[in-house]
């Protein structure tokens, strides 16, 4: 018989013991982190293999992303690494959005561990806006324009020719944790099913990771170095980004040229700093100022949200959220 999470054709790796499965921007990238920094705990370099999402595939592949694996095998070989003492885990942000990834875990490993981090609705969406377009799912830079267009989105009207994801502009459907939760608590126990939030996370990162640790089973690691992953910015301009990023990778013939002198001339290290430096001074800014009176119209919106999801923990979130404060 094979061991539970091993391949039966005897392929190099195995299936992980628990998924962090989003969101995006809630902490999901320094959670995979500090968990990572566990000598029992094996996570893979590609944090977001997205391959239980079959509803997510994109239009095409992106010129920054790496491949994906596309078989259950090239998935497993992920976790090839892996000793047979640690806990192997994977982070994709899609999997609580998706409508498939749920079922599509449970059915190749039921014993999974799952980890969801819920954040504050409003805040959640700006900030996955602000990704959205650095990453060019979005091109519309005004939030409330965008939230605006999810109709028209919806009916394929609307997308940004650069879209590889336009799934993802669906702003609203992010925010339907109690329907994500129920997809998840349908195929797996409750008691595998750990929900996070993330204000909590950010209020004390040592206490909800080893609380993580205890639920995965592993001996408490040490304190654990606070992570500022994955901040928001501000893509000031999308070609200033796209010239970066060619010269960078050499592609496209004024990539291979700039990259080729830059080469000659320049040691990795300082290479791989300057464009660093680039990106951060140049292509990406400070976000803008917070819009509050459209962030309390998007609160007020999303209320009955915060209500259902209070109503399915058995946990008062709206007080925790400040939803009882709105004007």
């Amino acid at each position: 018989m094979t061991p539970p999470g091993e391949s039966p054709n005897g392929a190099p790796g195995r299936l992980p013991d628990f998924f962090i499965v989003g969101h995006a921007k809630s902490g999901t990238t320094a959670l995979y982190r500090m968990l990572r920094a566990h000598p029992q705990i094996f996570m893979p370099d590609n944090k977001e293999p997205w391959f239980f999402a079959s509803d997510m595939r994109p239009r095409f592949q992106p010129r920054k992303a790496g491949p994906s694996p596309e078989t259950l095998d090239e998935y497993r070989a992920l976790f090839a690494g892996a000793r047979e003492d640690q806990r192997v885990g994977e982070a994709s942000s899609s999997y609580l959005w998706s409508r498939t990834a749920a079922e599509a875990i449970a059915e190749v490993q039921p014993e999974a561990r799952i980890i969801a981090i819920l954040r504050e609705p409003a805040s959640f969406l700006r900030s996955l806006h602000l990704q959205l377009l650095q990453t060019h799912v979005e091109s519309v830079k005004d939030f409330g324009t965008a939230i605006g267009l999810e109709s028209e989105r919806r009916q394929g009207r609307e997308i940004p020719r650069r879209s590889h994801r336009p799934q993802l502009l669906r702003y609203s459907e992010h925010v339907r944790y109690a329907e994500q939760l129920r997809r998840y608590h349908s195929v797996f126990p409750r008691e595998q099913v750990l929900v996070l939030i993330y204000e909590e996370f950010r209020a004390d990162n040592d206490a909800t990771v080893r609380r993580v640790q205890g639920e995965l089973g592993v001996p408490p690691g040490e304190p654990v170095e606070v992570v500022q992953a994955n901040p928001s910015v501000r893509l000031r301009s999308q070609t200033l980004d796209d010239i970066v990023h060619s010269v960078s990778v050499g592609r496209g013939p004024a990539g291979w040229a700039a990259r080729g002198v830059v080469k000659a001339l320049t040691p990795e290290r300082l290479r791989r700093k300057a464009l660093r430096v680039t990106q951060q001074r140049i292509v990406h800014g400070a976000p803008e100022e917070t819009d509050e009176r459209f962030m309390n119209e998007l609160r007020r919106r999303f209320r009955p949200e915060v209500e259902s999801l209070s109503e399915y923990l058995g946990r008062d979130m709206v007080s925790l959220w400040g939803y009882d404060r709105i004007d």
